[in-house]
């Protein structure tokens, strides 16, 4: 599958066309696509780390964000914004021909090069096993994990109050994600493999990223830009890329 180039850093697999507007393309898209989510650990060493989300900001129009940390030390190094118009419908479980094409804006502008994404979104969590998330990391090649607020399906036990507690979150018998304590007090979180990543890391990271907060830091200042609240932010003078 050939690359397109958003920019002179940042390039992404063409799977299909980003306008799909008929329901019933998009799930077979979905069910081509679900068989090539790689669920085996690929993340290396992580340098940078991102985080992606989408706002609504007017009717039938959105803005995708994307917030790039270093990590383990949270120092914000890069925030990006772009605005499109949401021409598919909202509908659960077809979000990502919704959500896409702001967020992959969002991500054109990005100078630095994260080598893990968490996305607000479902992962393998889906009825056909390709969410936000999971849909992002094969546009992009590169490892996502899905960090959702809420369940889109699957059944699960409850979850310990302490922080850090997790409970599997199945589809009958399978395990499609797990729910994640990360503040006592707080709601839960649903994470999934998105790509290039096992749920064990998955849940891992997640929690290695909160600072304290619900959502793991980039998860959270991403939704701050992603509503206006965070300005975008250029690197740090010296810093290196790594595309």
């Amino acid at each position: 599958m050939p690359f397109q180039s958003y920019n002179r850093s940042v390039e992404y697999r063409q799977l299909h066309p980003l306008s799909v507007s008929d329901e019933a393309e998009a799930r077979e898209i979905q069910l081509r696509l679900a068989g090539q989510v790689c669920r085996q650990d690929e993340v290396g060493a992580v340098e940078l780390v991102a985080g992606v989300d989408i706002s609504p900001i007017a009717p039938g129009r959105g803005r995708g964000a994307a917030v790039v940390m270093r990590y383990p030390s949270m120092e914000l190094v890069e925030v990006a914004a772009a605005e499109a118009e949401l021409t598919f419908p909202y509908i659960p479980g077809l979000l990502a021909f919704r959500e896409l094409l702001p967020i992959l804006s969002a991500c054109s502008k990005l100078s630095a090069s994260p080598q893990l994404l968490l996305v607000d979104g479902q992962g393998i969590a889906h009825p056909r096993r390709l969410g936000l998330a999971s849909h992002l990391g094969l546009f992009l090649e590169r490892p996502t994990i899905g960090c959702a607020k809420s369940r889109l399906m699957g059944t699960h036990r409850a979850t310990g109050s302490a922080p850090g507690s997790t409970t599997p979150l199945k589809d009958g018998d399978e395990v499609i994600g797990s729910v994640v304590r990360t503040r006592e007090g707080s709601g839960v979180l649903y994470v999934s493999i998105g790509h290039k990543v096992d749920l064990r890391a998955a849940v891992r990271w997640v929690l290695a990223c909160c600072r304290g907060y619900r959502q793991p830091e980039p998860l959270r200042l991403a939704h701050l830009a992603a509503t206006g609240q965070l300005g975008p932010r250029a690197p740090t003078p010296g810093h290196t890329t790594l595309f």
